[in-house]
């Protein structure tokens, strides 16, 4: 006599993917369309017909283990197609938000990032410390007497032991966040070694050759390349001059033509034309900004919020005017959120989708 399977759903989240950018799934009657026209798609292991079928039934830990949700570039080729408004593109988009919020570490934390009521909170942390710093720390000496500089007001070593001791936090929810969805990918047999992939994956994502090739929201390819590009050269120039100036190597403030002042300049400049595109494509496809969440917001409205008051005080620390530690003030509240909620923001895409691409070798049908 053949076992019996017990399928239980998970209520909770289906409802919580419902609300998350998954409203449509139940429009979903299985037809292979989206299979059809998929990319990553195979004739053993149809994707994404079965991630949605596996949601719909409400199988939480065997879709969120599956490190296929993660190959999808949400190039809306599945979602023109569908017969039904189905928009599989969104619900997958659901699913890593899911995701990402099932694996983090501490749990308080990705839910707190994915939810507007905890906004507040998430401002007031880093508004109370860097006033008390502002108020309280202790006076630095400027560099250029007679000049007005961030130095004066805001006491350097402590401002770096602050992001500093965030910084590794960050790594730490990022480890852990990873640590425990490879291992939900291992235990439904769906990953690889990530080791001997994880170069092809940096390539592919350093490339985005495959979101190059969507045809229905071709118009995010550059956008989205453009962001992940500045954002990594910002990173790159905070980190040297950090730890450079905590060796001593580096002296702050930079002169307009140091390397790193002018590769930070063309990095900001970078992100920004990037979001001016995501944010264009997003406000002429009213579908998709009908759908637009919380989640997809959060990350880019504070990295724009970043880049443009780092750039407006450096243009107000030039023109020496006393109104650069206000902006600088709010430079740093922006920074400080955006470092914590990277482990949990769609920040995080860029971790796991690496992961993912290097576990199952690119493929989707494992």
């Amino acid at each position: 006599m053949a076992e019996t399977l017990v399928i239980q759903p998970d209520t909770g989240f289906l409802r919580e993917l419902l609300r998350s950018g998954g409203a449509d799934l139940k429009k979903c009657y299985q037809c292979a369309t989206c299979s059809a026209v998929c990319a990553l798609s195979s004739e053993q292991a149809p994707f994404p017909r079965r991630q949605m079928l596996e949601a719909q039934w409400g199988l939480k830990d065997r879709v969120l283990g599956d490190p296929a949700i993660w190959l999808c570039h949400d190039c809306g080729d599945c979602t023109a197609h569908c017969p039904r408004g189905a928009r599989p593109g969104d619900v997958f988009g659901a699913l890593r938000r899911e995701a990402i919020r099932h694996f983090a570490w501490p749990a308080f934390l990705g839910r707190w990032v994915n939810d507007p009521r905890a906004l507040p909170l998430l401002v007031l942390i880093p508004v109370l410390l860097f006033g008390f710093l502002w108020a309280f720390g202790p006076e630095a000496a400027s560099t250029h007497p007679g000049r007005t500089e961030f130095a004066n007001e805001f006491p350097v070593p402590l401002l770096e032991a602050v992001f500093f001791t965030i910084s590794a936090a960050v790594i730490a929810g990022f480890a852990v966040g990873l640590k425990r969805s490879v291992r939900a990918w291992r235990d439904r047999g769906a990953a690889s070694p990530i080791w001997p992939n994880l170069l092809p994956a940096l390539r592919e994502i350093a490339t985005h050759r495959r979101f190059a090739q969507c045809g229905a929201e071709r118009w995010r390819y550059r956008g989205h390349l453009l962001v992940m590009w500045g954002f990594v050269g910002l990173a790159a120039v905070g980190t040297v001059i950090g730890l450079g100036h905590l060796a001593g190597a580096v002296h702050t403030p930079l002169a307009q033509s140091h390397p790193l002042k002018i590769l930070a300049n063309a990095s900001g400049a970078v992100v920004l034309f990037g979001l001016g595109l995501v944010w264009a494509g997003r406000l002429q496809d009213p579908a998709r900004r009908a759908r637009t969440t919380y989640f997809d917001w959060y990350f880019l409205v504070v990295l724009a919020g970043v880049v443009l008051t780092g750039a407006l005080s450096e243009l107000l620390r030039e023109r020496q005017m006393e109104a650069m530690y206000a902006v600088y003030f709010v430079h740093l509240v922006l920074i400080f959120m955006l470092f914590v909620s990277a482990p949990y923001s769609k920040l995080a895409h860029l971790a796991y989708r690496t992961a993912a691409m290097a576990a199952s070798g690119g493929r989707a049908g494992r």
